[in-house]
């Protein structure tokens, strides 16, 4: 594999936009993609020589009212949005409208900068507190660094940057894109998108993978296409080829071609070649997600994050208000089942209600079952909801709590959900002592599942918002295999399901690793199950079994998805 944002094999000296150029990065969301460059707008910076404000104190209410003025820009796309784009985009006017901010720009005005400036420094400043803070504030700098660079815009009079406005289908192409935009995305014109940053688990890579809509990040030289100039990119190898030729073109829609017919082909519950039950799954955010996973063909829902009925609350949703969202969520599943992870938030989560004071290190502090622990009433209350629109719908819910690390937490947390009602509990593993113990901790409860976004992070001490550090994060690692496995194990010692719902799951020839290590089920984009459910179809169980042991025996990511690659059925390489 090339590591990403390696240029190898393209001529010297060739420009940005010579045909035939390749741009090597990381696939995140599968497909592949034919059209013309649209080019985001690059981020608004203040002039070099912007004078003092002449007076700071008109020049903060200008400030402010730029803020503001972006919020509700956000807010009006958030009316016409989705449910998971109208969640991130309300969250992202919050940030337009925190008074601290506001506060920071206000304090640099008195210092003698100019309006633009002023934004900028405290945007900085508060990008570097978040990048410190890491986890929930590390997701969120693009967009701090986006509201900021709208105000920017406003103060100095200039278009607002972003995706411009465009009529023929086309390939989106940026920096990177902050969550806002990528959540509002027309799908019906965006053939692909292509960013010089970002990584695996960002929050663009999801939301594409979610949308269906093919992705490379970290494609280093990406931003000097020039608009217009006819890409290709696939989004599952990471390559991105500039002027294709008509042969390659046609190439590419041959096996576009090719892997439909062999998907059409496939349909129902997860098996493997000799009969072996995977459940293939969907991981959704809210309930327009829910809608569209209940509409296809998987075998309910794997992971419900039930975050985003929060982190835009400025006070805890009452019982009756979470009932009614989680009773929309559970409908169109019928008698599928539902897995719930309960409040997956806490110090690095930020809640204006359940605020537990600062923390040296969040990202390892009171985050998930921990903040529940220390709010029970916030996990009681969307227990009793739960519990109520399950009986409501006729749902078979389960409840999983996230961040577990011992058998002890495990049990606190069963108590309380059989207590509400509720008769299926489980724990996320995504803790490295959790895996390690997994036969302690799923004695308590009645299933599991592998975060494996963050099982890798932990494992790899490596923050999965850092691009730079996508090789270490990368779900091939055979460290992170050889935890995975131990876990497994666990859980058949335990007698316990032991499912996958991080974005690992999606892939074809990892989720084969994946069943062969021992897991029972996977979730992943319900756009996602079709190739999985081929996989499968063309292994059986105990070759399955013989990729995972190539995996883990592998010194690297890159070989041991060659040695799987190598070992896997010709049948599936040639549609994958």
């Amino acid at each position: 594999m090339t590591a990403a944002g390696d240029a190898s094999g393209d001529a010297p000296g060739r420009a940005a936009g010579s045909p035939g150029r390749v741009l090597r990065g990381i696939g995140v969301s599968s497909g592949s993609a034919h059209g013309p460059v649209v080019q985001v707008a690059a981020p608004v910076a203040p002039p070099a020589d912007e004078p003092p404000a002449a007076d700071p104190a008109a020049a903060a209410e200008q400030a402010i009212a730029a803020f503001m003025g972006v919020a509700d820009t956000l807010d009006g796309r958030a009316a016409t949005a989705d449910d998971a784009a109208r969640d991130v985009l309300k969250a992202t006017a919050m940030i337009a409208r925190d008074r601290s901010l506001h506060r920071a720009v206000t304090k640099h005005l008195g210092e003698g900068q100019g309006p633009a400036t002023a934004i900028a420094s405290a945007i900085d400043e508060f990008a570097a507190q978040f990048e410190a803070l890491g986890g929930y504030f590390a997701e969120r700098v693009t967009d701090l660094r986006d509201v900021g660079s709208r105000a920017i815009a406003t103060v100095l009079g200039e278009p607002a940057p972003g995706v411009p406005h465009f009529s023929e289908p086309s390939v989106i192409v940026a920096h990177d894109l902050a969550p806002a935009e990528t959540a509002t995305l027309d799908r019906s014109r965006v053939l692909g998108i292509v960013t010089a940053a970002g990584g695996r688990t960002s929050h663009t890579a999801i939301l594409a993978a979610q949308m269906g809509i093919p992705a490379v990040v970290q494609a280093h030289g990406a931003t000097e296409i020039p608009g217009g100039t006819l890409v290709s990119l696939d989004g599952d190898s990471g390559e991105v080829v500039l002027n294709p030729d008509a042969d390659a073109v046609a190439a590419q829609l041959e096996r576009r071609e090719r892997r439909e017919r062999a998907l059409a082909d496939v349909s129902g519950p997860g098996r493997t070649a000799d009969g072996h039950a995977v459940a293939l799954l969907a991981n959704i955010g809210g309930v327009e997600d829910a809608e569209l996973a209940g509409a296809a063909d998987v075998e309910g829902v794997g992971l419900f994050r039930t975050e985003f009925v929060f982190l835009s609350a400025q006070h805890a949703p009452t019982v009756e208000e979470q009932t009614e969202i989680y009773r929309r969520v559970l409908a169109p599943f019928g008698s599928r089942r539902v897995v719930v992870r309960t409040l997956d938030a806490g110090a690095d989560k930020p809640l204006a209600f359940a605020d537990l004071g600062a923390e040296e290190n969040p990202a390892l502090g009171r985050r998930g079952l921990r903040l529940s622990q220390a709010r029970p009433e916030l996990l009681d209350a969307q227990l009793q909801a739960l519990a109520a629109a399950a009986h409501e719908t006729g749902a078979d819910v389960r409840v999983m709590a996230p961040m577990v690390a011992t058998a002890e937490e495990a049990r606190w947390f069963a108590e309380r959900v059989r207590a509400s009602g509720l008769e299926r509990a489980g724990v996320m593993i995504e803790v490295p002592a959790a895996a390690l113990r997994a036969e302690q901790v799923l004695a308590e409860v009645d299933f599991g599942s592998l975060g494996t976004n963050d099982l890798a992070q932990y494992t790899m001490a490596a923050d999965r918002m850092e691009g730079e550090l996508s090789e270490l994060l990368d779900p091939w690692q055979p460290a992170v295999l050889d935890v995975i496995a131990a876990a497994a194990a666990g859980a058949r010692a335990a007698g316990k399901p032991l499912g996958v719902c991080g974005e690992s799951a999606g892939d074809p020839l990892l989720a084969l690793v994946l069943v062969g290590l021992g897991v029972s089920s996977l979730s992943m984009a319900a756009g996602k199950a079709r190739g999985v459910r081929l996989a499968l179809r063309t292994h059986t169980l105990e070759h399955c079994e013989r990729l995972a042991a190539a995996a883990r025996a592998a010194a690297s990511p890159e070989t041991a998805r060659a040695a799987v690659r190598e070992a896997a059925d010709p049948e599936l390489l040639a549609v994958l």
